[in-house]
């Protein structure tokens, strides 16, 4: 792909030596804090400029608090954190979803490290070895356990999202699946299971979702997806071009699609793709490019 995934762009350096140093921290929320504040769905205020949106930030107040996540710091040495803030009505706001194809690479990176961050945190806050409740540290980047002294990181769960072509690659595999709209289609998808390499998933889900078997494949690009959590990794791969046969209960629709098709189709509104804040609609719009 010649352009990098949406939610795959940043320009912040996490810094994550200064998350290990609280005086430091603190001096920095202080002297060069910019403070982004997300409501309890998780969107931020975002003006709309000549250039393009862009997210509003504040001046930090009072001291450094345990619920201000740190996210790095850029090169202009502003250091920026983040907080959820129930009683926060500034509008317009926008989750990561509406704008994250839109905003520069410092912003979009930011607000996916804030949202991910954030989500944990509002979800993982007892200690799964005791059940007591946990606290912030290092700037937010793990929970504490105060009973046990037990630290608890982030979690990323490994899913693959594959783009299907025949062994030339003239013709996509999209499907639909069950309880989408009739005309919406995208690349196959999975989990990571247990124990299984990224190719081992791209196979197996392939097999199970159209019946097909992979020739070849190759890595393309990975992005965070933090919906909640998860960490989506491109591939491509190659099968022979024949009848898909849709997983029962999973794919509603499985077609065949030549460059030709697609255009036509979407030129219809007879095919909706993925949203451009989706790697598979990266993949997708590379295929496209590529004749």
């Amino acid at each position: 792909m010649t352009h990098r995934p949406a939610l795959s762009r940043s320009a912040v350096d996490r810094a994550a030596a200064l998350r290990l140093d609280v005086g430091g921290l603190a001096r920095a929320w202080r002297e060069h804090g910019r403070l982004l504040v997300l409501d309890t769905d998780l969107r931020a205020a975002v003006d709309e400029r000549p250039e393009g949106p862009g997210l509003v930030f504040l001046e930090p107040a009072g001291e450094l608090a345990d619920d201000a996540y740190f996210l790095g710091m850029d090169a202009e040495g502003n250091a920026y954190f983040a907080r959820i803030d129930q009683n926060d009505t500034r509008m317009p706001r926008a989750g990561l979803r509406e704008v994250g194809a839109h905003l520069d690479d410092r912003d979009t990176g930011l607000l996916v490290h804030a949202v991910a961050l954030a989500r944990w945190h509002l979800t993982h806050i007892h200690c799964p070895s005791c059940g007591g409740s946990t606290v912030p540290a290092q700037g937010g980047t793990l929970r504490v356990c105060p009973a046990d002294a037990s630290e608890h990181y982030p979690r990323t769960d490994p899913a693959v999202l594959v783009l299907v072509t025949d062994a030339e690659a003239k013709h996509v595999l999209l499907a639909r699946a069950a309880g989408w709209a009739d005309e919406r289609f995208s690349c196959l998808a999975g989990f990571i299971e247990a124990g299984e390499s990224a190719e081992q998933a791209v196979v197996r889900e392939v097999a199970e979702e159209v019946g097909l078997t992979v020739d070849s494949l190759s890595y393309v690009s990975s992005q965070p997806w933090p919906f909640p959590s998860s960490l989506m990794l491109g591939f491509r791969a190659a099968v022979d071009y024949a009848q898909p046969s849709p997983e029962q209960g999973e794919i509603a629709d499985a077609r065949w699609y030549s460059r030709a098709d697609v255009r036509a189709a979407l030129a219809a509104k007879e095919l909706l793709l993925p949203p451009e804040v989706s790697i598979a609609r990266k993949l997708v719009d590379a295929w496209l490019n590529e004749e």
